[in-house]
């Protein structure tokens, strides 16, 4: 099969941009080099030292205190060794995990001003495995190149030095058998870095399953769909299990292989060695000019050693940077997304804006082949309370995000009193909306917490004033430790009502001048309801409001009801002109009182 050139260009992009990632660290990796030099030269010269014993103790000597000597100084080298070695691994852990931190920094930092669509459109799941998994197994790759890389070929270039300076012959037969363990290796891994990659997407195809069963599990059990979800898991469980297998299976092969390599290579250089050892015994003429003896036999055979692990090592880094490059790459992917069009340095700041909004000739679609807002005009007053409401799909919820410029029209403009919203900073344009959504987010945190989010800066009377408007301060008062009491990811235990009052108590605090209720309280029991609806009228007096609704009898009392299908405003009025048209708002509010 032909090999894509694309794949090629894409790794070696990725680790470009991992080198210059490492450029914040220049000093510790310059440290971390220095210190590699002092470890592999200590490990070089302890070989020599220990043939020059051999052939003291061989000379019949075996009370010499030149050994004793000789002795002390390996026991040094080596405890310097074994410091340097100490340190670089402090050094590479350093360089690596914060390595690992500004990418992840840099990818949810990126988040934060992707557009909606991107979000949208894919699996949490697999957004969390990138960030979370991906970086891990990066984080694998990376320590591992740092920790065994720079050291294997400083080796292998100390070790060939020495050698050829001991014997050119047999470091000739090393030098030439033993890049075969490279040619296998780079054939190897050339082959396993696309069974990463797909590893990695499925892994991350598994978390979003998962992930999506967990926030759903009652939907699930309710439809009784545990055996299909089942056979969905295992499906992707078992792709994952396959293309885990192959990566693993073919990256295994590396060792094996580049050790049988190294071992033909050890015994070439004792069979070389020996017969050096022979010929210059019985033949000296035909041997080089230099003394050999045992204990050079001996040095030499460590040093072949030496030379042949750091394939060995190398072959191993090069599988798993394999693995980190194809997980690296699927976090530049984030990192690499366009953001939304950036604020232009000639924003406005609004300010306290009065409330008067407008659309004009407005156009959007999510995608280009389905067209869902075409012309739309829509002019909304200070204080005015504009009701929308409409079958599913008509987009109503669409119009929301575009009043908050979570997405921008395709054509036509949105103004604030008079402003082009695309002119102003989006901080400010959306620090004068409060919004209460039908599908509440609360964070872990205190009770307190959630409701000050809109105004870190609120005292406690302000805080449990709103709570009371929301009709939420009892039931936080029945809570363990009241408004101190910490609630879990999304809520944790409460209702969906509770969290729905959490929300509007939030809203409450905050009192931003243009509000934004999308079925704000879908959740909520009609009592509660009727009081927050009181509240809600005394809150949205003076304020520009858009009120998103499916039941009707909730906005009764709208200055203005939007009538919206397929994308277009098909009729607007009151809700006594609306009923007296006959139209589609009439059959929409007799159908919710039919029967």
């Amino acid at each position: 099969m032909a090999k894509s050139p694309f794949g090629k260009e894409m790794k070696k992009g990725v680790l470009k941009r991992v080198l210059r990632q490492l450029k914040g660290y220049m000093p510790w990796v310059v440290a971390t080099m220095l210190l590699a030099i002092v470890t592999v030269a200590g490990n070089l010269a302890v070989p020599v030292f220990f043939g020059q014993i051999i052939d003291l103790i061989i000379d019949g000597k075996p009370f010499n205190p030149q050994i004793f000597g000789l002795f002390t100084v390996i026991g040094a080298v080596i405890a310097v060794t074994c410091l340097a070695q100490w340190l670089m691994s402090a050094i590479n852990n350093r360089i690596t995990y914060n390595v690992v931190k500004d990418m992840r920094q840099e990818a949810f930092a990126r988040l934060q001003i992707l557009p909606l669509k991107f979000i949208d459109g894919r699996p949490y799941g697999d957004v969390v495995s990138r960030i979370i998994g991906d970086v891990e197994q990066f984080a694998d790759g990376l320590l591992m190149g740092f920790t065994q890389l720079f050291t294997g070929v400083l080796t292998i270039i100390g070790t060939l030095v020495i050698m050829l300076l001991i014997n050119w012959i047999i470091a000739l037969v090393v030098f030439v058998v033993t890049p075969l363990s490279l040619f296998v290796a780079k054939f190897i891994a050339s082959r396993t870095y696309s069974m990463f990659k797909k590893a990695s997407e499925a892994r991350g195809e598994q978390t979003a399953f998962i992930d999506e069963m967990i926030g759903n599990l009652k939907v699930v059990q309710a439809f009784s769909r545990e055996d299909e979800n089942l056979d969905k898991f295992d499906e992707i469980n078992e792709r994952l299990t396959k293309v885990s297998l192959k990566s693993i299976f073919f990256s295994s092969l590396v060792n094996p292989s580049t050790r049988f390599i190294n071992s033909v290579v050890y015994a070439m250089v004792a069979l070389a060695g020996a017969l050096t050892l022979v010929l210059e015994m019985q033949a000296p003429m035909l041997v080089p000019s230099v003394v050999f003896s045992a204990g050079l036999l001996t040095t030499l055979l460590s040093y072949a050693n030496q030379y042949t692990k750091p394939f060995n090592e190398i072959s191993g880094v090069v599988t798993e940077l394999q693995n980190a490059v194809a997980c690296a790459g699927r976090i530049y992917e984030i990192i690499d997304e366009p953001c939304e069009v950036p604020d232009s340095p000639s924003a406005e700041t609004l300010e306290m804006a009065e409330g008067d909004v407008e659309l004009k000739g407005v156009y959007f679609s999510y995608s280009a082949d389905k067209k869902l807002i075409e012309d739309l005009n829509v002019r909304a007053r200070p204080g005015q309370r504009i009701a929308i409401v409409g079958p599913t799909g008509c987009g109503k919820t669409t119009l929301i995000n575009l009043l908050m410029r979570f997405y921008d029209p395709d054509g036509g403009t949105i103004s604030v009193d008079g402003k082009n919203i695309s002119g102003l900073t989006r901080h400010s344009l959306r620090s004068n909306y409060g919004m209460v959504l039908q599908d509440t987010w609360l964070k872990c945190g205190t009770v307190r917490e959630n409701i000050c989010m809109g105004k870190p800066d609120a005292s406690e009377s302000e805080v449990v004033e709103a709570a009371k408007a929301a009709h939420a301060h009892n039931f936080i008062m029945q809570l363990p430790q009241g408004y101190d009491t910490v609630i879990g990811e999304d809520g944790g235990s409460l209702s969906q009502g509770q969290k729905q009052l959490l929300c509007i108590t939030r809203i409450m605090l905050s009192i931003p001048p243009i509000l934004i209720l999308d079925e704000a309280t879908s959740h909520i029991d009609v009592r509660t309801e009727k009081r927050i609806q009181d509240a809600f009228a005394k809150l949205m007096a003076g304020r520009t409001s858009f009120i998103v609704a499916h039941r009707l009898s909730t906005i009764r009392e709208a200055d203005l009801i939007l009538v919206m299908k397929d994308g277009k405003i098909v009729e607007q009025g009151t809700h006594k002109e609306l009923l007296a048209l006959g139209g589609f708002y009439n059959k929409l509010y007799n159908s919710q009182f039919a029967g």
